[in-house]
């Protein structure tokens, strides 16, 4: 079964195709070709955004480029393996979605407060980039000092890494695209307090996370049901020799031993870090996430 952020990933995807789809249709019938994405981008005026309220989420699914979508997809990709591994698929759409949400207003805010904006015409704000920094920047919070193997550059913190996307980002701020890094960076700083927060016992994004909850229910009319039944297996067996009728509950299997393997395995990655992991506890691990 899929992840969550393998169904993310592949929503993204699915949106890209589509678009481009569309453009390319566009293209041999001499047809404005971006007269569908204005209705889903980000923009900039307050007043634009109040005729398409969605866009503040839509736009977290769209992407200009085939190198725009693979960068942010690997990050989201690989972010989203360990982020598994110390929260909730639930989280993980916490960050995803209210990192898209703060870095989109902190593209408004920056093209109507900063002087250096004035005069740039319209613009708009695409691709998932605030919502993958949200992901990849909480997670690195939460293990600061969990060591990643990477090809050619060895065993590395994974602050560092969320380090060096943040510091790409603000270099390039005068170069090119400021409004799209700005964003980034909005997404960063939400993935940052959001973690921190966490950390502390805070969630303070738990009505968002039930706001969720309701709209998904809207779409699973059985969801009480297969709540109850991840919750316990009951078997109904008749008594022959008898008219009363007697029940048997089996566990799913072995929680708690399940939840004590995991626990070890994690020990053994705060100690020696990732690299330590045997292959079979590796993939434990990754299929737990699954879970």
């Amino acid at each position: 079964m899929a992840t969550v952020t393998e169904k993310l990933i592949a929503i993204n995807v699915a949106v890209f195709i589509l678009f481009f789809f569309f453009r390319t249709l566009a293209f041999l019938f001499q047809m404005p070709s971006d007269f569908l994405l204005e209705w889903f981008v980000f923009p900039k005026e307050i007043s634009e955004f109040i005729v398409k309220p969605w866009s503040i989420i839509t736009y977290a699914f769209l992407h200009s480029g085939i190198w725009h979508i693979l960068s942010n997809m690997l990050i989201l990709y690989y972010a989203g393996i360990y982020f598994l591994n110390y929260f909730s698929a639930k989280k993980l759409l916490n960050f995803y979605f209210l990192g898209a949400i703060f870095g989109a207003l902190v593209f408004m805010a920056s093209y109507n407060l900063f002087p250096a904006f004035q005069g740039m015409g319209r613009s708009y704000l695409l691709g998932a980039s605030a919502a993958v920094m949200s992901v990849l920047v909480g997670i690195a919070t939460h293990i600061p000092h969990m060591r990643i193997r990477l090809i050619l550059i060895g065993s590395i913190k994974f602050w560092w890494i969320a380090a060096f996307f943040v510091v790409l980002d603000v270099i390039q701020i005068p170069i090119s695209n400021p409004g799209g890094h700005l964003a980034h960076l909005g997404g960063a700083a939400f993935g940052y307090i959001y973690a921190s927060q966490l950390g502390r016992g805070n969630d303070f994004a738990i009505g968002f996370e039930k706001f969720m909850d309701w709209i998904a229910s809207l779409f699973s009319p059985s969801k009480r049901a297969d709540r109850r039944s991840n919750l316990k297996t009951v078997h109904r067996r008749k008594n022959t020799s008898s008219s009363s009728t007697s029940y048997t509950y089996g566990s799913q299997r072995n929680k708690r031993e399940e939840q004590e393997k995991i626990d070890a395995i994690l020990d053994k990655i705060s100690k020696s870090g990732y690299d330590s992991l045997t292959k079979q506890e590796k993939d434990y691990l990754f299929n737990a996430g699954k879970d």
